[in-house]
């Protein structure tokens, strides 16, 4: 469904700052299938997603999505085909907008649109029971602008967003790593729903260890701008954090604890 091949991204090039983010990373990804994305600072994580999502153009390689080659294509072109929530919570949404303007956005996003006929009383009703799932009585506050949310209600809302087209690739970039444990864990388990309900094909880049062998069907490990593990089925269900500490030791041969590994 997802295929990148020989993907390399480097930047400052021909400078003494040159940085290569990306080394000919190449991975095909089923359709529906959810894979973490674990690594240091610095391990091309967030670059991998951005080249998926069409902010970055590579170097060199291929992004293909159901058979086509869209590695030229805008993150505009890309649109209609690919949802994301980042790791700011501000970053999803337009919050001098209400929750339900924001919505409409997200319902037609990758078409032609305009607010005053995005807001309809079908969709303020389908908006409703939407966010209703959520669990946050945002439900009752559709006029509400959204600037004035907490941050696990606008992450919450971003993540709704995201999937309200039923993009055929959801994006998920730190997204839980600004929250608050409490919120943190609500927006994991808003994530798991949703994806269980709409199967977009997933990639989630977390620094969290325990949260990438949690959710997904698939782990990979990246360290300088290569996938140095990837474990999916059986190995990935019996894998716990000592594992991932073990296998990140043996790619940088020397040993880290679990604070250097998240920093």
């Amino acid at each position: 469904m997802l295929t990148l091949s020989k993907i390399s991204q480097s930047f400052y090039r021909g400078t003494v700052n040159e940085k290569h983010a990306l080394r000919k990373v190449s991975i095909e990804i089923a359709e529906g299938e959810f894979v973490t994305v674990i690594g240091s600072n610095g391990a091309g994580k967030s670059t991998l997603l951005n080249v998926v999502a069409g902010k970055l153009h590579p170097d060199s390689g291929t992004v293909t999505i159901e058979g086509h080659d869209v590695t030229r294509l805008s993150d505009h072109d890309r649109a209609s085909m690919i949802g994301r929530v980042f790791q700011d919570p501000r970053a999803g949404t337009a919050p001098e907008l209400t929750i339900e303007e924001n919505l409409a956005i997200a319902y037609t996003r990758g078409k032609a649109r305009g607010l005053r006929r995005g807001v309809t009383k079908h969709r303020r009703d389908l908006f409703a029971s939407e966010l209703a799932t959520l669990e946050q009585g945002l439900e009752s506050r559709l006029k509400t602008r959204v600037a004035t949310l907490s941050g696990g209600q606008r992450q919450a809302l971003s993540l709704l967003m995201a999937t309200f087209s039923q993009p055929k690739i959801l994006l998920l970039d730190e997204h839980t790593a600004a929250l608050d444990p409490q919120r943190a864990a609500l927006v994991v388990r808003l994530t798991r729903e949703l994806v269980e309900r709409h199967r977009p094909t997933t990639l989630m880049v977390t620094h969290n260890m325990e949260q990438a062998l949690e959710l997904g069907d698939r782990l990979i490990m990246m360290h300088d701008g290569e996938i140095v593990v990837d474990v999916s089925g059986e190995r990935k269900a019996r894998a716990t954090v000592a594992d991932l500490l073990s296998a990140f030791e043996e790619v940088r041969g020397a040993e880290l604890s679990d604070r250097t590994l998240l920093g």
